[in-house]
């Protein structure tokens, strides 16, 4: 993972530009990115995270077919049939790891409530199918989920909370838009929701030169990448010699 801050900023570079339309020309570019995150993962906006969380495990050991995206990276749930996952690592006929990469760039209170409701859903979903024995015999996958932010004036402003019923948590009074993605991604860290999450601040005009910020430690995409990591290796048969180092 050398260089890894340089990295992070090709995949926010490859956000902003991909989502204003200039995304032919970061295709192009040989700093915009790495192994088949162009190639394979197409123009989708967060396809630069993606394909840098596939470079590292690669570069772990972890063999390249055995990470999938979109369609091929649907899985089996409980309470729904299946769930397209943005990344699976499904290794040896196991389930190692289910990632979601997402993002919010406007509309903050529609998008966020949705992207809450899809999140605690989603995996508490995966959680319960594994419980079940569903992905037997693999073991407890690391579930994973990664969020971009617009960082600018809407998303810094507080909304007003309709509370006629119930007062709503502390932590929600007086809170932006950016802290309540806070407040869920740590939540659902803290509740064990998912094994590890990450959360990306960046503004426009300094994400088009790969400018990001992350303001929670316990959410740096170093930590998040690092125990998903250590999970895939931990599982990996290293006699196959499928994973070196």
């Amino acid at each position: 993972m050398n260089d890894l801050g340089s990295q992070i900023s090709d995949a926010v570079r490859w956000y902003w530009t991909t989502l204003s339309d200039q995304g032919d020309a970061q295709r192009e570019s040989e700093n915009s990115a790495r192994g088949r995150r162009a190639q394979v993962l197409g123009g989708d906006q967060m396809s630069g995270f993606e394909g840098l969380v596939e470079d590292i495990l690669v570069d772990n050991g972890l063999l390249r077919d055995s990470i999938v995206h979109d369609h091929a990276a649907t899985l089996p749930g409980y309470y729904r049939p299946t769930k397209r996952w943005d990344t699976a690592v499904v290794h040896d006929g196991q389930l190692l790891a289910a990632i979601e990469f997402k993002s919010i760039a406007s509309s903050f209170g529609n998008d966020l409530n949705n992207r809450a409701e899809e999140a605690i859903g989603s995996n508490t979903d995966l959680h319960r199918a594994y419980e079940e024995g569903v992905f037997e015999p693999s073991p407890a996958p690391w579930v994973g989920y990664l969020i971009l932010m617009a960082d600018d004036e809407d998303s810094n402003a507080v909304p007003r909370l309709y509370e006629p019923n119930f007062r709503a948590d502390d932590e929600f009074q007086n809170a932006t838009y950016i802290d309540r993605v806070e407040q869920l991604c740590l939540r659902m860290v803290r509740q064990r929701v998912v094994d590890g999450s990450a959360f990306v601040l960046s503004d426009e005009e300094g994400g088009l030169d790969g400018e990001y910020n992350q303001p929670n430690d316990e959410l740096r995409f170093e930590r998040f990448v690092r125990s998903l990591v250590a999970h895939v290796v931990a599982h990996v048969d290293t006699d196959s010699n499928t994973i070196g180092g």
